[in-house]
């Protein structure tokens, strides 16, 4: 069966954190007040993506994956990657702000779990006034400090803050630790990882009365000390042109807006590539995505036609 532009079923997770504007903003299908995720695009185990578009509709990711391999993923994907797919896709919806967290690099993620690390970007889609995110420390600590302004339930005077609004975006690299803020509803491209490693989590406790588990010891040898200022991206707004955001090891994000017909060569990129709606509504070469949307495009297309009145993609690739 012939590939095409891909769109998938979210996967709708409940966080404590978690509000209302996956559906108020979004328009997805959540039926509480605690929805903090919706997974656009993933193949970790137990949690994989369904198609629900085409005659593929009712297969999961992975099974398309199996029966296509290059054809879907890219030589140069299959040999680095094998059938495993490398990216996972989310919105967020932080009502409260998330527990203060890092993830692992992939050699250690890989010795304590036999998963890949977990390299992550934020793009910022809507923030509520003075919302914020943390982004490291706001100055270069030791290991002894650190644990010093934990266990003295002090952490928050040494993280550094960063206030937020549509547009802002963040490379979040392993080591450093980060949390997003209340009031912030994100788009996250990361590595396929499901490893966080949670530090502190302002004491609060689940809807059985519980606190949530906290790996500080596992978090000591994963975690970057310095203050770095490497965070913050910035990137051109040109409009009709894929305007480069984050190049990595693990992903390349663009950033697109479109007004009218645009097309993408895709010919030399030997990789599936991936357009998140963040804004308006765009028909990816016959598909159309609206905002809060994703769809997947597979390898052997060597061209796609971006068309819309006005509307902001994240193309995303390997």
């Amino acid at each position: 069966m012939s590939l095409y532009p891909l769109k998938f079923a979210p996967i709708l997770k409940e966080r404590l954190w978690g509000g209302t504007k996956l559906k108020t903003v979004l328009n997805k299908e959540i039926e509480n007040d605690i929805t903090g995720e919706s997974w656009e695009l993933s193949a970790v185990p137990g949690d994989v993506s369904i198609v629900s578009n085409g005659d593929l509709k009712g297969k999961s990711l992975q099974e398309i994956i199996d029966a296509n391999k290059a054809d879907l993923l890219g030589e140069s994907v299959l040999e680095r990657f094998g059938t495993e797919f490398p990216i996972l896709i989310k919105f967020i919806d932080a009502k409260l702000d998330l527990s203060i967290q890092l993830h692992p690099n992939d050699e250690l993620a890989k010795k304590r779990h036999n998963s890949f690390g977990k390299t992550e970007m934020w793009y910022v889609m809507q923030a509520d006034p003075g919302a914020k995110l943390i982004v490291g420390f706001n100055k270069t600590v030791t290991k002894d400090e650190y644990v010093n302004h934990l266990e003295n339930d002090k952490l928050l005077d040494i993280m550094n803050y960063e206030e937020v609004s549509e547009g802002s975006t963040f490379f979040i690299n392993t080591g450093k630790i980060h949390a997003i803020g209340a009031g912030v509803l994100l788009a996250e491209i990361q590595q396929t990882s499901d490893v966080t490693y949670r530090v502190f989590d302002f004491n609060r406790k689940d809807k059985n009365g519980n606190l949530r588990e906290l790996h500080t010891d596992l978090a000591l040898d994963a975690m970057d000390y310095e203050k770095k200022d490497d965070f913050k991206v910035s990137y051109e707004t040109e409009l009709n042109q894929p305007n480069n955001m984050v190049t990595c090891p693990y992903f390349t994000t663009n950033y697109v807006h479109v007004e009218g017909n645009v097309t993408q060569d895709l010919s030399d990129r030997d990789s599936f590539t991936i357009y998140m709606c963040v804004d308006g509504k765009v028909e990816v070469s016959g598909e159309t995505i609206n905002k809060g949307e994703t769809i997947l495009i597979p390898a052997n297309m060597e061209e796609v036609s971006l068309l819309a009145d006005n509307a902001k993609v994240l193309e995303v690739y390997i």
